[in-house]
């Protein structure tokens, strides 16, 4: 999306701090704050990026989240999986248009919508119905109505098994992922990607036990760190506190038999 801002836009307002609130935009509401309020109206027609005051004088800049921001601040019914293991996932599963996806445990969709954005189409099975609502909703906000028709959530057990067939990618949300394997193995075509993200090494254990009495092949196991750094003209330095440990990511090809 780009240009002017736009009635039923989903934005933030960055004050002088780096603190952002997501707001939509609708004629005749208006932003508040402990600064102040923003007519909606002052801000509809603007460009993106653009500077606007409250009535006492507190700046804001008014732009659109990017899907990193939107995830850290949607609303959830579970925990999210992060932006800094999203990124890697969307390339060890070789997401891309028209990749079918099995997706389970799609909880708030954060993961959906990036698989989505990148073109892939969805089957995601979730237990819980409150889950699966939150991340239609979710993924309706930020990637509009349309991106739904490639993502169809269904209200069951992956434990259970897969009907669907031919499916390229499995990416996996689970406690327990190494009882999908033989699932996947079935529904899945050859050479089909499998990816977990599991919390705990003693998932990572039993999931690569699975995989390596199965015809999944090229078995690996990452673990991404985030580590920002202070920048001020010459004081460079890395920052006391990092995005560590979230989760480790396994992943592997189907063979043909």
């Amino acid at each position: 999306m780009s240009g002017n801002l736009t009635e039923g836009d989903l934005v933030q307002f960055l004050d002088s701090k780096g603190r952002k609130y997501p707001v939509v935009l609708q004629s005749g509401k208006e932003f508040h704050s402990h600064s102040g309020f923003v007519p909606h109206d002052d801000v509809i027609g603007l460009p993106e990026g653009s500077k606007v005051h409250t009535g006492r004088g507190q700046a804001y800049v008014v732009m659109r989240p990017t899907l990193s921001e939107f995830i850290l601040k949607m609303p959830r019914g579970a925990q999210v999986i992060y932006p800094k293991d999203i990124g890697p996932i969307l390339m060890l599963a070789d997401i891309g248009p028209g990749v079918r996806v099995l997706e389970s445990g799609v909880g708030s969709g954060a993961l959906s919508m990036a698989m989505l954005r990148a073109g892939a189409e969805i089957v995601g099975y979730e237990l819980r119905e409150a889950f699966a609502n939150r991340a239609r909703s979710n993924v309706e906000q930020f990637l509009g109505a349309d991106a739904l028709e490639r993502s169809h959530v269904e209200l069951r057990d992956c434990y259970d098994g897969i009907d669907a067939e031919d499916i390229d990618r499995v990416v996996l949300d689970l406690p327990e992922p190494w009882q999908v394997v033989p699932h996947a193995e079935a529904a899945m075509r050859p050479g089909g990607i499998l990816v977990a993200y599991t919390p705990s090494v003693i998932q990572v254990s039993q999931l690569r036990e699975a995989l390596a009495r199965s015809r999944f092949f090229a078995e690996e196991t990452v673990e991404v760190l985030q580590r920002g750094w202070y920048v001020e003209g010459h004081a460079v330095r890395p920052d006391h506190r990092m995005v560590g440990h979230t989760g480790f990511l396994t992943h592997a090809r189907l063979g043909a038999g």
